[in-house]
């Protein structure tokens, strides 16, 4: 029986704790810090996930025997190298890498080089720094439009721009390398542009073996026809119906192995979730960015979609013998749909009071993004507020159902798109 703790506040780590919350290995669940919707599944702690001490001091009083990492800034900042230094935590299992291993997240250009050196696809690069920005614009000159500038350091998810002109591209340029992302475009990753379709695959791995799990396609732009300024994620789908058997094959064996064997040859000991942004070209992949956690809102898709027990697969990362589970993928689909503020992701207001106007259905689900507790109510407390997630035998019908969710969920500025899902509908239907 274990005692599990799952650090974050969002929608992510309310679907964890939903998914954990099932299995019979389970003595005792908690969030830290949580939200109201973890609440309602766990025992949220008043740990602040940014002092390493604070989480340590929670661990140890509550007898906490596994760790699961939901965001990325503690994995970067080398949570897990600190429990590993401490003797009284070096035994509790830790779902999430190392400072090394995080890099792949952590640094863009880090990720590329090791790319290019264990030979998975993606897209030519150069990177530079502001003392290089005279090359960096002869880079560009041999580029064909749009062109894609990607801040190396953590920005949030707001840290690529891919302008659509030669000037445009040259002056977001000047302006990554004059602070625009802060230390995070420091240095700045320029790409060529890959074209085709996004989907993201999730892996899990003891560093050996892994896991594939449910992939799925996310919506990061805020207007409807993906229009507007990119979000941390207005919805996401899963499964991606052009991630048939033959391009996952594909995925298997050009990344997924080759990525999970450079990390063994490079030393990097890596027990957790990696997180593949793909792009699928003409039916061939690129890898457009490694995570070194489950995304959001594609984990609020993906853990309706898996059967098995996910707290078993993790004690046994934890043993080593990760070789032996299988992941058992629903054949039901899932849509995800985000209601945010009105105004994100620029300007938004919060501590607006939260409404469940209608009956939640049979296999719909409402996942807490930014909300807290206020004078006994639940009120909004950030850009993405709540996740609808609908489960259903196809498509169309989870994409029914999951509107149907989202309407009885109310506060004051809800903004929702409402194309979610029909562009994949068409895809099919082609």
């Amino acid at each position: 029986m274990r005692r599990v703790l799952v650090i974050g506040s969002g929608g992510r780590e309310h679907a964890i704790v939903w998914k954990l919350s099932g299995s019979p290995l389970l003595e005792k669940l908690f969030c830290a810090p949580g939200n109201p919707g973890t609440a309602t599944l766990a025992t949220n702690l008043d740990a602040d996930i940014k002092n390493f001490s604070s989480i340590a001091s929670a661990v140890k009083e509550n007898k906490i025997d596994m760790v699961v990492v939901g965001p990325e800034d503690p994995l970067v900042n080398g949570l897990r190298d600190f429990f590993e230094a401490d003797t009284d935590l070096a035994n509790v299992v830790f779902i999430g890498p190392g400072r090394e291993g995080a890099k792949l997240e952590g640094s863009k250009e880090y990720a590329k080089a090791f790319m290019e050196r264990w030979g998975i696809p993606t897209a030519g690069y150069k990177s530079f720094g502001k003392e290089d920005i005279g090359s960096a614009y002869d880079f560009l000159d041999t580029l064909q439009a749009p062109y894609v500038l990607k801040a190396d350091g953590l920005a949030g998810g707001k840290g690529v721009v891919i302008p659509t002109d030669l000037e445009s591209a040259r002056m977001e340029l000047a302006t990554m390398l004059d602070g625009k992302f802060g230390d995070a475009g420091k240095r700045v990753v320029i790409e060529e542009y890959l074209h085709g379709i996004e989907l993201s695959v999730f892996v899990l791995t003891d560093g050996k073996d892994y896991l594939i799990l449910p992939e799925a396609k996310d919506y990061k732009r805020i207007g409807e026809g993906d229009t507007g300024l990119n979000t941390g994620g207005m919805g996401a789908v899963s499964p991606v119906v052009f991630a048939d058997a033959a391009f996952m094959k594909k995925v298997e064996e050009r990344i997924v192995k080759p990525t999970v064997d450079g990390l063994r040859k490079d030393n990097i000991p890596y027990k957790g979730f990696i997180f593949i942004g793909l792009m699928n070209c003409g039916g061939e992949p690129f890898v457009i960015e490694y995570n070194v956690r489950m995304g959001d809102p594609e984990t609020e898709a993906v853990m309706p979609r898996i059967e098995s027990d996910l707290l078993a697969h993790f004690v046994a990362l934890g043993e080593g013998r990760l070789g032996g589970e299988k992941v058992i993928h629903s054949s039901k689909s899932a849509l995800t749909i985000v209601a945010v503020s009105g105004g994100y992701p620029e300007h938004f207001e919060k501590g607006y009071p939260l409404e469940i106007t209608a009956a939640v259905e049979e296999d719909t689900l409402l996942f807490h993004s930014g909300t807290r507790k206020e004078n006994g109510m639940v009120v909004s407390a950030g850009g993405r507020v709540m996740a609808v997630t609908a489960l259903a035998d196809s498509l169309n019908a989870a994409r029914e159902k999951a509107y149907r969710g989202v309407s009885g969920v109310s506060f004051k500025d809800i903004y929702f798109r409402r194309d979610l899902g029909l562009d994949l509908l068409n895809f099919k239907n082609n």
